[in-house]
């Protein structure tokens, strides 16, 4: 069997592969469509670095505590290069609400809710760098996987479109959401069950400024962001004085497209709470028009679950995609390429090791997010169509105690490990002592929310 790595797409879940796996001391070979990012600064060669095949490029990202600890601990060179190159360390604990009389104000663990304000064209020409110089890794471009070499049950390599065969002792699924690696097995005859989808059901719009001014805080330590009965807004700190603003809509909601108009787009974040002190008078200048994305639905790939071969590994969108309002992508993918790193260094890469890793460290998070956008939507659509709000869900969601999180250390706490990727979903919304908690808040809350309305937004889109 050969001893190369064969990772199909140079983004960032492929680059994380390659990092991980040529860390552990594996030959890698990347084969990516795409070009190579230009020369210069990171901040100015990423905002120029072309990226058709790889849509939400230009738009809002965050890498999360999950991301930040995962190369903290594993490749702290990555860290170091972003921080060189105007990414910003923040803490988290900077948004926590006071402690309970009596309790201490810092946590066993609160030392790791950071998160790193980086804009992704910076951070991903950052990795691409890094990866690019490591000894055993090779990168080559204007090249596509057109599918695998297969013996008996086993990969063996990947067929390019240039007919090239590459013997690979496996091989790394990296296409993103297209997922390619399906169509490579069916072309062998290899069929499976379909894979899993729910919808997010919604359009983003984003835009990115220059601070000019002295920023307001963060009220999610790493955001400042609401997410509404009829809308979302969020805004990330991002690199060289940069931040990004992010208004998230009903896909169906045909009255809101209008928000690709920097006017429009403007009125809306400056009708949002928090989002609004930022674009004050002096405060900050656009540095780039109003971008579209109609975001993907959520979904589960089987072939990364339950792969009915050995040595083909989705890993990052190809293994699963969430709505990408929270911002888990990234390090979701930096945690799977370094999981499956410590798999192949134990020599166990075999079908139910490489399944059961995507299903532990994925699942939770696809069934997190398919919970959450089923109440979001049921919310969203009865202020469309001006219907009763749903009854309120069976269990916790994260926007039902972001609502409450402002009034709470501990509902906080769990809140932000959860969005942060630091706890798994079940640990904090399942504990009924949590739960019990954020109720109490819940019936409590007598103040009136001062999001805007609908009919404000309306208004404000009008003017």
């Amino acid at each position: 069997m050969s001893d190369v790595v064969a990772v199909a797409g140079g983004g960032v879940a492929g680059l994380a592969a390659a990092l991980a796996l040529a860390g552990a001391g594996h030959r890698v070979v990347v084969l990516e469509r795409g070009v190579a990012p230009p020369d210069g600064p990171p901040g100015e060669a990423g905002q120029i670095w072309r990226r058709p095949t790889a849509p939400s490029f230009p738009h809002a990202h965050t890498l999360t505590s999950l991301g930040v600890s995962v190369l903290l601990d594993r490749a702290p060179e990555v860290v170091a290069a972003a921080l060189d190159a105007g990414a910003v360390m923040v803490d988290l604990t900077r948004a926590k609400p006071p402690e309970r009389a009596g309790a201490a104000e810092t946590r066993q663990g609160d030392a790791a809710l950071l998160a790193l304000a980086c804009r992704r064209p910076t951070l991903e020409t950052v990795l691409y760098r890094v990866v690019r110089d490591l000894p055993g890794v090779e990168i080559r471009h204007d090249v596509r996987v057109d599918g695998v070499t297969l013996v008996a049950d086993r990969v063996t390599g990947v067929v390019t479109d240039r007919g090239e065969r590459i013997a690979a002792g496996l091989v790394v699924d990296a296409s993103g959401r297209r997922a390619l690696g399906r169509s490579w097995l069916a072309g062998h005859g290899i069929t499976m069950r379909p894979d899993v989808h729910s919808p997010s059901n919604m359009r983003g719009f984003s835009r990115f400024y220059r601070r000019l001014g002295q920023t307001a805080t963060l009220n999610r330590g790493n955001a400042e962001g609401v997410l509404g009965d009829h809308y979302a807004a969020v805004l990330h700190p991002g690199d060289n004085g940069t931040f990004s603003i992010a208004l998230e809509t009903l896909a169906e909601d045909r009255t809101m497209r209008v928000l690709r108009d920097p006017a429009a787009f403007t009125a809306v974040a400056k009708a949002t709470p928090g989002v609004a002190d930022w674009l004050g008078p002096g405060m900050s200048e656009p540095i780039t028009e109003v971008r579209a994305i109609t975001c993907p639905p959520n979904a589960l790939r089987t072939l990364a679950v339950a792969p009915p071969v050995t040595g083909l590994v989705p890993v990052g969108d190809a293994a699963a995609t969430t709505n990408p309002l929270y911002g888990r992508g990234m390090s979701l993918a930096f945690a799977h390429a370094f999981r499956l790193g410590d798999l192949l260094a134990a020599g166990d890469v075999g079908r139910a090791a490489t399944g059961g890793l995507a299903a532990d460290l994925v699942l939770p998070w696809f069934r997190l997010a398919v919970a959450d956008d089923e109440e979001r939507i049921g919310h969203w659509r009865a202020a469309l169509h001006g219907w009763a709000p749903p009854p309120r869900p069976p269990r916790l969601t994260m926007r039902t105690i972001a609502r409450v999180a402002g009034r709470d250390a501990d509902v906080w706490r769990g809140l932000v490990r959860v969005l942060m990727g630091l706890s798994q979903p079940d640990s904090v919304l399942a504990d009924p002592v949590f739960a019990d908690r954020v109720y109490r808040l819940l019936a409590d809350e007598a103040a009136p929310s001062a999001m805007p309305t609908r009919a404000d937004l309306l208004a404000a889109v009008a003017s």
